[in-house]
């Protein structure tokens, strides 16, 4: 198609005539111009060029034409070239060849409305006709440039004419070749609109290529790499190489070659009709002007076209760039198959290295063979020269044999005296050891003495919770009595050794006679620790749903280690984990509880978990309280848990305990305080001192005042300012209240919190209430179970390690990123772990944000965790689908405890942005296992994390990064901290990680400071009992 274009829009309305008159005396040129001025032959817009030319190129046809123009006689026109646009001298003609040039044509719709309007077909002309129209111009005109010369003769005229016909000829064919032109205008104006689109479509495979031709060098750089081995490959791919550069100078040169050949046919035809057109000027200027317009239009496609390293020419005219866009097309197949001709001949080379490889392995083995084979040789050569060195001293070997023999001699005199002296030896040994077996047999016995007066320290706590719980089951079946339920109860408290014997000589007997062997070991005895019972509606691993549970369990283990009786009561949920009960079952006994006016049984369970004696309490209630699937978010949880607390102090008192210290947690069972006070203190449970905790302020289970009768407290007597009327509405009852005021000993969970729940901002409504009943209201920051959250024996990590061990750290991250698909291909890319309940505590904003920042720094991001706000949850999960195949983010929006294990191990960072935290635990745990924490600086998080750049703090407690404001600000400048310092300075890092996993998070030194706060609060109490 370019190829017609090239020829039809050659427009022959020019005609240019150069006349040598051998007859002038002077031997001028005659330079005759003539401008047909036939309304037939001029329509406006009907020149048109489809080729176009380098600024190069016709720079060097001018060179060319300009010396063969004749001199311009005085007073004649000057003759008009194709190529030329404007008037003047041959400056003025050279600029304007060059901006006509270079105008980049391209054909739209407004030039081919001008073109079909103005188009008038060529009709033919005989010579009559010319004769009556053109002659008499035609001498007029030469009258006029002749300057009163001589007229031309009759043959001139003639030669004229015959010119003149011989140009509306070629007119005529020219014109028919334009309306050719015309009809594949119009397809041409279709093809525009999809060629823009093709353009781009070749653009992305370009793109692609680009990146094929990056993953070919690649393969080309590692084969390169062999080639110092192998010297017979590198030839064969310089080769390859070698012949791939020719083929494609071919093809350039090629092109270059069909470019000049079609620009010489070009120049030829248009230098042809340089001398037939002449008085075509101000249609030349019409059509530079539109042509102008043009070039504006194509600018973009140009530079486009300019971008493209692969083509070395200018694509001047649209068919021409449409063509050699084809051109291109056909050279990135070329080169698509080139690079498959690498990626085999690559293959090739990695399958001739592994032949290579192989030999030369077997190369080794028979060098090694030889080696060995060479000393053996070598060893049989020595053998040799000892035994012919051994034939010429044989004389010496004679008398050296003499010599031996007789030392032989001497050896055995001394061996035999040295026997005698063995022998004695042996007789004292024999009554040395006659002696030590009797001093052994009498240490046995004093130490069968000690034994029935020492504890016993090699059973587990599951034994003796065992025991505490079999006891129990005895005396609410009512098989022993109070007093010797409390003596058997000491007795294990203190792992008496007689008990402990006891009942492994009594596994076999039946439950009177084991009750009978029990009962015979009762003797007078006092205890050391405390009796400690905690009612709460949590308790890790069997019901957890945060913190809370954690911090039960690890408490309770702490205090039991330090020697204290620990009891734990819990409401039967259907959604626990039955199978981490150990020895769960249900006593033959029913405990009667008062609810909404009546009595409602309750079923007791009895089991231990984490070495530690549970009861659970279940309500044979037609509401089924704790058969709903789920811990809390029921419309009645009030009602659930206020029975469920009452039921709770109705077992301890039906089971006779004497507790010196109820530990009851949050708004679920704050009831206990002020039931114990007002209901089972005068019915005798009066023995215990009541602590409260309160995990979190946020959540107070507030409710209409009305509700509080069911579990049988006077609502007249409660619902006042200074007991459990809700401070904001008088209407309404606080249960976090009235744990504050009935409770003797009231906590929180860290001491930054203790202060920041005492202002007007953070108490949510109890500040007055706090400050108030300040005296015994303390923080303790929490701790967390070192037994349960160890890397060097957490079995759900791939691999365990420890402080001194961190490569094991290392291969977790590697693990991790396999198991959620993230990219492992920079091992030192920092990996940001965050685990977190998404609600708006937590700081969703900033969280969302880091994920973001962590992706700019170059960073990983893995988030697990969900959401009980619908429209967060909704968010999140829209932006785990925008990364659900990201190679650096990976959002997990659920829990899943195995996990976060492996979350916290594999992690570098650890972010924690919260806009409150009344403690936290995954900051601990996470430098527990070796995750630097990002925190904001509040409430446990403030007690915990101290900035590694902070000079006001030990150099030996700084331990993460942290920041005071909850915007952005703060969270991008600690996320720029921490991968500045991971990736400038990776010896400071190690220390830093050896440092915070070395730091002791275990619940040991809050269990010291609760044991004191309960030691403390019994004493008083004993005190004042004493004095009344």
């Amino acid at each position: 198609m370019a190829s017609k274009l090239s020829t039809s829009f050659l427009n022959p309305f020019f005609v240019n005539f150069n006349s040598n008159n051998s007859n002038s005396i002077s031997n001028k040129h005659l330079n005759v111009s003539l401008f047909l001025s036939s309304h037939r032959f001029t329509p406006a817009s009907c020149k048109m060029r489809q080729r176009s030319f380098s600024s190069q190129q016709k720079r060097q046809n001018v060179k060319k034409n300009s010396p063969q123009q004749p001199p311009v006689v005085a007073g004649s026109v000057p003759s008009v070239d194709v190529d030329s646009d404007i008037e003047g001298d041959g400056d003025g003609d050279s600029e304007s060849g060059n901006d006509l040039t270079d105008a980049d044509v391209s054909l739209n719709q407004e030039i081919v409305d001008d073109v079909v309007n103005n188009h008038v077909a060529v009709e033919d002309t005989n010579d009559k006709d010319l004769e009556t129209v053109i002659v008499p111009e035609l001498k007029k005109t030469l009258v006029l440039n002749g300057e009163g010369e001589d007229q031309v003769s009759s043959s001139q005229l003639h030669y004229l004419m015959n010119m003149i016909r011989n140009a509306e000829k070629n007119v005529l064919l020219l014109n028919q070749a334009r309306v050719q032109a015309l009809e594949e205008l119009q397809k041409i104006l279709s093809e525009k609109e999809s060629l823009q689109g093709e353009i781009n479509v070749l653009e992305m495979r370009l793109a692609e290529t680009d990146a094929r031709i990056q993953v070919a060098t690649q393969e080309k750089i590692h084969a390169e790499l062999l080639e110092d081995q192998l010297q017979k490959l590198q030839n064969e791919l310089a080769l390859s190489g070698a012949s791939e550069n020719s083929e494609l100078e071919m093809q350039k040169s090629q092109n270059n070659v069909l470019n000049s050949s079609s620009i010489h046919s070009l120049s030829q035809e248009l230098d042809s009709l340089r001398t037939e057109n002449v008085s075509l000027k101000e249609d030349i200027e019409k059509l530079k002007t539109e042509l102008n317009n043009v070039k504006n239009t194509d600018e973009r496609v140009e530079m486009l076209e300019k971008e493209r390293s692969l083509l070395q020419s200018s694509l001047k005219e649209l068919e021409s760039k449409f063509s050699i866009s084809q051109e291109d097309v056909s050279k990135l197949s070329t080169l698509k198959v080139e690079c498959k001709d690498l990626y085999k001949k690559v293959e090739n080379l990695q399958g001739l290295l592994d032949k290579s490889t192989k030999q030369a392995d077997q190369a080794i083995l028979v060098l090694q063979q030889n080696q060995e084979l060479r000393k053996k040789v070598d060893k049989l050569e020595e053998s040799l020269d000892e035994a012919n060195a051994y034939k010429l001293s044989s004389e010496k070997m004679q008398q050296y044999n003499e010599l031996m023999q007789q030392k032989i001699r001497l050896l055995e005199e001394r061996l035999q005296r040295s026997d005698e002296e063995i022998h004695s030896y042996v007789q004292l040994y024999q009554k040395s050891v006659k002696e030590f077996q009797d001093t052994l047999d009498i240490l046995k016995e004093e130490s069968k003495k000690r034994a029935l007066d020492e504890p016993v320290d090699d059973m587990p706590w599951e034994f003796w919770s065992h025991l505490l719980l079999m006891i129990d089951g005895w005396l609410l079946e009512k098989n022993i009595s109070t007093s010797e339920a409390k003596l058997l109860r000491e007795m294990v408290w203190k792992r008496d050794r007689r008990i402990h014997d006891a009942y492994m000589a009594g596994k076999e007997k039946n439950e009177h006679e084991a009750v009978s062997t029990f009962l015979r070991l009762i003797s007078s005895t006092t205890s050391s620790g405390l009796h400690i019972i905690h009612i709460a509606a949590e308790m890790a691993p069997v019901a957890k749903v945060g913190g809370l549970g954690d911090v039960v369990t690890g408490l309770c283990k702490a205090l039991q280690k330090r020697g204290h009786l620990v009891e734990i009561v819990l409401p039967k949920y259907d959604c626990m984990q039955y199978d981490r009960v150990v020895n769960m079952r249900a006593l033959d006994v029913v405990v009667e509880s008062y609810f909404d006016g009546r009595l409602f049984k309750n079923k007791i369970w009895v089991g231990t978990v984490e070495g530690l004696p549970v009861y659970f309490v279940e309500p044979l209630h037609p509401d089924k309280f704790f058969w709903r699937r789920q811990f809390y978010g029921e419309h009645d949880d009030f009602k659930r848990f206020s029975f469920f607390s009452r039921a709770a102090l109705e077992l301890l008192l039906q089971a006779g305990k004497k507790p010196d210290i109820i530990h009851c947690h949050d708004w679920q069972t704050a009831f206990v305080a002020p039931l114990y006070w007002d209901l089972y203190a005068p019915k005798g449970l009066n023995s215990a001192r009541i602590c409260f905790t309160c995990h979190n302020f946020e959540y107070q289970g507030t409710a209409p005042a009305s509700a509080l009768a069911s579990c049988g407290l006077d609502v007249q007597q409660l619902n006042r300012p200074d007991r459990m009327q809700d401070n904001s509405s008088h209407d309404r009852v606080n249960p976090i209240k009235g744990a504050v005021v009935f409770s003797n000993i009231v906590t929180t969970v860290s001491p930054s919190y203790a202060q920041e729940v005492r202002t007007a901002e953070g108490g949510r409504g109890l500040h007055s209430t706090l400050n108030f009943h300040s005296k015994k209201f303390v923080g303790i920051l929490n701790g967390i179970d070192t037994d349960a959250w160890n890397p060097a024996t957490d079995t759900t990590l791939e691999v365990q390690y420890n402080a001194n061990n961190l490569q094991g750290k290392a291969e977790n991250k590697l693990a991790l990123r396999r198991h959620l698909g993230l990219s492992s291909a920079d091992t030192r890319q920092p990996l940001v772990g965050c685990i977190t309940r998404l609600v708006p505590q937590k700081g969703v904003h900033l969280i969302r944000h880091a994920i973001y920042r962590t992706l700019e720094l170059g960073g990983q991001f893995v988030l697990l965790g969900s959401s009980p706000v619908p429209h967060i949850q909704s968010e999140f999960e829209g932006i785990a689908n925008q990364f659900q195949y990201h190679d650096h983010i990976r959002l997990i929006l659920k829990y899943d405890e195995s996990l976060s294990h492996s979350i916290y191990a594999a992690s570098d960072m650890f972010i924690i942005p919260s806009i409150f935290e009344p403690c936290g635990l995954t900051q601990m745990i996470a430098m527990r296992y070796g995750s630097i924490p990002i925190t904001r600086k509040t409430g446990g998080l403030n007690d915990s994390v101290f900035d590694v750049d902070d000079d006001t703090i030990p150099f030996q407690y700084r331990n993460g990064y942290t920041f005071l404001y909850p915007d952005e600000q703060g969270v991008n400048r600690a996320l720029e901290r921490a991968f500045s310092h991971y990736r400038n300075n990776p010896e400071s890092w190690h220390q830093l990680v050896y440092k915070v996993m070395n730091m002791d998070w275990s619940w040991e030194t809050s269990a010291l400071q609760y044991e004191e706060l309960y030691a403390n609060s019994v004493a008083r109490a004993r005190s004042s009992a004493s004095r009344s």
